[in-house]
C-alpha cells in the first residue's frame, strides 16, 4: 500500500469524524432573531430605559435573557423531544462549555453594579469579552468559521472597553452593533455551514 494514499485516507476519516462531532442544535433563524432583538433593543433604549448607568444595566439585563431565550428555545425544545441519548449528551456538553462565561458575566455584573457608575461603564466590553471566551470554548463542537464570530466579539469588547475610557461605552449602539451584529454573523455562519 502506498504511504501517501494511506495518509490521505486517514485524513478523510479524520474529516468525517470531525463533521460528525459538529453540534447541529444551534439553528440560524433563532440566532438571527436574537441578533435582531439586540439591534431593536439598541434602537429603543432611549425610549424604554432611563438615562442612568444603573438603568442601562437593568435594561440590558432584560434584553440579554430575552435574546438568549430566543436562540436557546429551539435547542431546549429539540433536547426535550429527542430520545437519542448521544444527541442529548452532545447538547449538554456544548451548553456546559458555554455556561462558565455566562456565570462569570453574571458575577461581574453584580459586582460592577454595586461598585457604581465608574465601573458600570466597563460592563459592555467585559460582557463582549466573556461572550467571546464562551464561543471559543464551544468552538470544537461548532463550525470552524465560528472562530471569526469569537474574534468579532473580542475586538468589539476591546473597542467597548476603550470607549469606557472616553465615557461613551453605554451608548446603545455599542451593545447593538457588537451583540446584535455578532449574533447575525453567527446566524450566517450556521446557515452556511450546517443548513444550506
Amino acid at each position: 500500500m502506498n504511504v501517501n494514499r494511506a495518509i490521505d485516507q486517514i485524513s478523510e476519516i479524520h474529516e468525517h469524524l470531525a463533521r460528525a462531532e459538529l453540534y447541529r442544535g444551534y439553528r440560524s433563524a433563532p440566532v438571527a432573531i436574537s441578533g435582531i432583538v439586540g439591534i431593536l433593543a439598541a434602537l429603543f433604549q432611549s425610549h424604554l430605559a432611563g438615562e442612568s448607568a444603573q438603568d442601562f444595566v437593568r435594561y440590558w439585563l432584560l434584553v440579554g435573557p430575552l435574546a438568549a431565550m430566543t436562540s436557546m428555545g429551539e435547542i431546549a425544545y429539540h433536547y426535550l423531544r429527542n430520545p437519542n441519548a448521544s444527541a442529548r449528551k452532545k447538547t449538554r456538553t456544548v451548553i456546559w462549555q458555554f455556561f462558565p462565561c455566562l456565570l462569570a458575566g453574571f458575577a461581574v455584573t453584580v459586582i460592577f453594579y454595586r461598585m457604581g457608575d465608574s465601573t458600570i461603564s466597563l460592563l459592555p466590553g467585559t460582557w463582549a469579552l466573556l461572550f467571546a471566551l464562551g464561543i471559543f470554548s464551544s468552538r470544537p463542537y461548532l463550525p470552524r468559521m465560528i472562530g471569526f464570530v469569537a474574534m468579532a466579539y473580542l475586538v468589539g469588547g476591546s473597542v467597548l472597553l476603550t470607549m469606557a475610557m472616553e465615557g461613551t461605552s453605554l451608548s446603545p449602539w455599542g451593545m447593538g452593533i457588537v451583540f446584535g451584529g455578532g449574533q447575525l454573523l453567527s446566524a450566517i455562519i450556521l446557515y452556511w455551514n450546517l443548513e444550506r
